[in-house]
């Protein structure tokens, strides 16, 4: 049965074909791991929609950034319409990772604020994986973390059928069980309220609201609501019989297990005390004793706590050292084997997953060793790189610029080369300038391009750089903004937006500016320091970084350099090569390059823009500001203020600013 189907007008050109048909007879005939190697523009998304399409195979994508992820997300969501394509990264928009400075005394609670469409998103990915055969997920590395164990989550799970027997109370107490909270004036994502024998529950994973009627102690009437209007969606609720709902979270007790779990629990505890104390480490026994008898007392209350995943591998049954359940196991489970895993620019994503293991260790062993955790919280943690290979039955990287690794793995049967774009749009112009007056030459370039109603990307090796850059360029009448790490995930996606809509003639970033964003507004790409040998201005990131330009008519790129280093030459020479390979292609078809002309879609999750990259401003003010002196007005004002604040300095990692921002959130809110 053909689970797949692409809804779309875009039809592929014969390089492209080439590419879908090589790299899906691969597959079919057992080679596990290709290498795609596409130019910027070239269409490697629609390449590997089609090859989904033709396999008919589940597929999980992974990016190595949240941006990233969420324009592959929109892209396959319009792709596959009628498909299950789901989005799962990192919840968080406020994250502060429990620690502990030794050197200072300091001990560091963990602090989040969780954005709740993610965590929807999220949670809705592990649904359509367990219920559902035509899934694409689109995924950050997050996805090689520790989420539960896929048998436990679907182990609690609540079938209803029209007919069935089911009495009020249990109902209710199954509905607690799968996490979900009463609450019948503030029904929200999670909850459940009870009206006369109707019982409405908002599913954590949904958009809508599911109604359920009993009478005698049977299921009469499922129904699909509005949770604002309560208005119920005839067409959605015509012939529903039966249906599946899934857990509120995704770390679950399961009572049968949880007496064992807890006992282990206890006598781990018991053991790391006495191992303490035979130290003469006291004090930290009396940590560790007060810290997982509060947790327990927690667990056995309300089957959840704080922290609970620090205690998985006892609710999971697994063994000291083994591997947590991630996002994979959900595939695998769903799946076995029958499914194909994209990583999307693999030079970056491979090492960053390759990465994760060593720094989540380090942190952990600290809490560890001065009695903030038990050992068992070690296996709450990311995957190392051998466990995440064993986990994949096959992959496809795709990148402009791919790493030995992928491509030794590929070896030459597995590698792919896809250079030509359908716009027939080749390689762009490289000029190389003096770095003398650089920047007074920039802004006469900048001026030129915003005049033809095109826009300009400028890179440089610094942050301080690009918002001192950006600065200077305001002054001087430029309607610039400036991209680096500090900026939030959701905020440079709007940026970006706003760039393309004209509300911006420059861009000024660091390394934000290189892999898979797609501008084809832009028409100058200007590199400053191009001969500063280094990570940010290698081949790879030289390559990556011009071929911005390369989805504009106008294309150019501008090196500033003094000298020309070996990175230069080499990615001078890979981009002539291209250029010349495109410039043929179109001679020999008679195709006359045309610039892409391509739709800004709408925000993934709705954000707010009024934090400005420009605002890593001085919070202390609002600090000591008399809150018995404000109306309820000003407020919620300072409140919103705060919050936005919190998350710049913690995303700074100045986390003694954001605790402090935070006890003031605190003050204020009491005093609402």
């Amino acid at each position: 049965m053909k689970n797949f189907r692409l809804g779309t007008n875009y039809k592929l050109i014969d390089e492209q074909k080439k590419a879908v048909k090589r790299l899906s007879s691969n597959i079919l005939s057992g080679v596990k791991y290709q290498v795609l190697v596409g130019v910027t523009g070239s269409g490697k998304t629609f390449t590997i929609a089609n090859v989904i399409e033709k396999l008919n195979m589940p597929t999980l994508i992974l990016s190595h950034n949240k941006t990233l992820a969420a324009q592959l997300y929109q892209e396959f969501r319009d792709f596959f319409p009628g498909n299950a394509v789901s989005y799962f990264v990192s919840y968080y928009d406020y994250y502060q990772p429990e620690a502990y400075i030794p050197s200072t005394d300091t001990y560091i609670e963990k602090d989040s604020d969780i954005n709740e469409l993610i965590d929807k998103l999220r949670l809705n990915t592990t649904a359509n994986l367990l219920s559902r055969n035509d899934v694409i997920v689109v995924a950050s590395v997050s996805c090689i973390y520790n989420i539960g164990s896929p048998n436990e989550y679907e182990k609690f799970t609540l079938e209803l059928e029209i007919g069935s027997s089911l009495s009020r109370e249990n109902l209710i107490e199954k509905l607690i069980s799968l996490q979900y909270e009463r609450n019948d004036f503030d029904f929200k994502r999670g909850t459940f309220r009870i009206r006369g024998e109707n019982i409405d529950i908002f599913p954590a994973y949904k958009d809508d609201a599911i109604r359920i009627r009993l009478s005698r102690n049977q299921v009469e009437c499922l129904e699909v609501f509005d949770p604002i209007s309560g208005q119920v969606d005839q067409k959605k609720s015509q012939g529903l019989t039966k249906m599946v709902l899934y857990p509120a979270k995704h770390f679950i007790a399961d009572p049968e297990r949880l007496d064992t779990a807890l006992r282990q629990i206890e006598n781990d505890l018991e053991a790391r005390v006495s191992e303490f104390m035979s130290q003469g480490k006291y004090l930290e026994a009396q940590r560790i004793s007060q810290r997982v008898k509060y947790d327990l007392e927690m667990i056995r209350e309300i089957g959840y706590v704080k922290g609970i995943e620090n205690y998985s591998r006892y609710f999971d049954g697994r063994k000291a050292g083994e591997a947590p359940f991630t996002l994979l196991d959900y595939f695998n489970k769903s799946f076995s084997d029958k499914w194909l895993l994209v990583v999307d620019e693999s030079h970056i994503t491979f090492p960053q997953v390759r990465g994760m293991y060593a720094g989540d260790i380090s942190r952990k062993k600290t809490l560890i060793d001065y009695g903030f955790r038990l050992p068992a919280a070690l296996d709450n943690r990311p995957l190392t790189f051998d466990e995440f290979l064993r986990r994949i039955p096959r992959f496809i990287a795709t990148s402009a610029t791919p790493d030995e690794w992928e491509l030794s793995m590929a070896k030459k049967e597995g590698v792919v080369e896809q250079l030509v774009r359908p716009t027939g749009i080749p390689d762009p112009i490289v000029e190389i300038r003096p770095t003398s007056n650089q920047v007074t030459d920039v802004i006469e370039e900048i001026k030129k391009t915003a005049k033809k109603g095109q826009r300009t990307l400028v890179t440089t090796l610094t942050k301080r750089m690009a918002e001192e850059l950006s600065k200077f360029l305001q002054e001087k009448g430029i309607v610039v903004n400036y991209l680096h790490s500090d900026i939030e995930t959701l905020e440079r996606s709007t940026i970006l937006d706003d760039l393309r809509r004209g509300k911006y003639d420059v861009i000024v970033g660091v390394n934000l500016l290189r892999e898979g964003l797609d501008l084809p507004e832009v028409s100058l790409v200007v590199i400053m320091d191009a001969d500063k040998e280094g990570f940010l201005r290698s081949k790879v990131s030289l390559i990556q970084t011009m071929g911005r330009a390369a989805r504009h008519l106008e294309g150019r790129v501008i090196l500033y350099a003094d000298t020309i280093t070996k990175s230069m030459r080499e990615a001078l020479e890979e981009i002539e090569r291209r250029r010349k390979y495109q410039i043929s292609y179109n001679r020999l078809h008679k195709i006359t390059p045309t610039s892409i002309v391509k739709p800004i879609r709408e925000k993934l999750v709705e954000d707010d823009v009024s934090l400005q990259a420009s605002s890593n401003v001085v919070v202390n003010s609002f600090l000591d500001v008399d809150v018995s002196s404000l109306t309820p007005g000003e407020k919620r004002k300072l409140l919103s203020r705060l919050q936005k604040e919190m998350k710049v300095a913690a995303s700074n990692l100045e986390f003694e600013l954001a605790i402090e921002i935070r006890e003031t959130l605190k003050r204020i809110k009491e005093s609402l």
